[in-house]
């Protein structure tokens, strides 16, 4: 596969501690009027920030957006307690974001992981919470996509140049995106892997894996959504999806009144550049009721 050529990775990068002193890191993509509305992006288990690069661009120009890098991701420090890769410790490093930033209330829009973690801080914080983006996650995950996730997350070896990233990420996720080009698997390797001098790996702590237990029950988390009825909430899925199903989609819509778009050809997760979700974010982030929730700041 040739790699095509791609900009470089767009915002203001900056680094601040989390309470246990770890050091994280976040770009930032500020509005273009002071004072505007922030967009929160919370990526996947083993992503980072670069994913919400292209959206966050887009947005930029009616909304502030910050792009965190959780906890052992990306440019963030890795933590010598792989147990503090939950979504409990990962939520607290991001109230520390915000309140560091005097940013009062956010719409979040959050990937797999990051959908878990923007509904943990809804039900922490609500007030805060100006509206939910949940990208491919709800309270159900399917077992046969846990399964597929737990078999790669951190199994993949390094590799020697960035065709070989490409082909890596291709070999794994080609059923998730069957439209994909190859300037879309380069996207997806320069935000998948980093170069480590003559070698490209992961950009994440191998040691995530030691925080999934293959033998833990899923806790019921339909409690923590019914949240959702108080706030306004898009779901986003793949319609080739095995995280997500199409009936846990329509059980979560009729019990809490969320808005719900489903993407053509793509399984877990969509990468929001799709014009369906393009569309159902920017119509749903400028809708009456998150812009309500937005307060006095500025929006559009």
């Amino acid at each position: 596969m040739t790699v095509a050529r791609i900009s470089e990775i767009g915002g203001e990068a900056f680094v601040f501690p989390a309470i246990d002193n770890l050091m994280l890191s976040a770009r930032i993509y500020p509005g273009r009027e002071s004072g505007a509305a922030t967009v929160l992006c919370l990526h996947g288990l083993t992503r980072n920030g670069k994913d919400f690069d292209t959206l966050a661009r887009r947005l930029s120009d009616r909304f502030q957006v910050v792009a965190p890098d959780q906890r052992g991701r990306g440019r963030s420090a890795y933590d010598s307690d792989p147990a503090n890769y939950n979504l409990f410790t990962q939520s607290r490093d991001m109230w520390t974001l915000l309140d560091m930033l005097e940013i009062q209330r956010v719409a979040v829009v959050g990937t797999s992981m990051g959908a878990l973690m923007g509904v943990v801080m809804a039900n922490q914080q609500p007030d805060r919470i100006a509206g939910l983006v949940l990208n491919d996650a709800g309270p159900e995950v399917d077992p046969e996509g846990l399964a597929r996730i737990r078999g790669y997350v951190g199994k993949t070896s390094a590799v020697g140049d960035w065709d070989a990233a490409a082909d890596a990420v291709s070999s794994l996720h080609s059923t998730s995106y069957p439209t994909y080009g190859p300037e879309d698997w380069t996207r997806m390797a320069r935000a998948t892997f980093i170069e480590t001098g003559d070698e490209l790996r992961l950009d994440y702590d191998p040691n995530l894996t030691a925080a999934l237990d293959p033998n833990a029950v899923p806790p019921d988390m339909w409690p923590a959504f019914a949240v959702l009825k108080t706030i306004p909430t898009l779901v986003i899925r793949g319609a080739l999806s095995d995280i997500l199903s199409a009936a846990t989609v329509d059980r979560l819509v009729d019990q809490t009144g969320a808005r719900a778009v489903t993407v053509p050809d793509r399984g877990h997760a969509p990468d929001l550049g799709e014009t369906e979700a393009v569309a159902a974010i920017d119509s749903f982030l400028m809708s009456p009721e998150v812009r309500l929730r937005f307060g006095g700041a500025a929006v559009g």
